[in-house]
């Protein structure tokens, strides 16, 4: 069972290789995106960088 399904997947990776590149792509935009808000967060809320 196992086997059938790795080749399934090679095989729609070999055909379309955005459906990997794309989320992956996506997820690291998003964590990028959430890093830059909390650094922005904390930048404006942390009383001890306002000296």
């Amino acid at each position: 069972m196992t086997a059938v399904v790795a080749g399934e997947t090679v095989r729609y990776v070999e055909m379309a290789p955005w459906m990997i590149i794309a989320p992956g792509v996506v997820l690291s935009v998003a964590v990028l995106a959430f890093n830059l808000l909390g650094d922005a967060l904390r930048d404006f809320l942390d009383p001890r960088l306002h000296r």
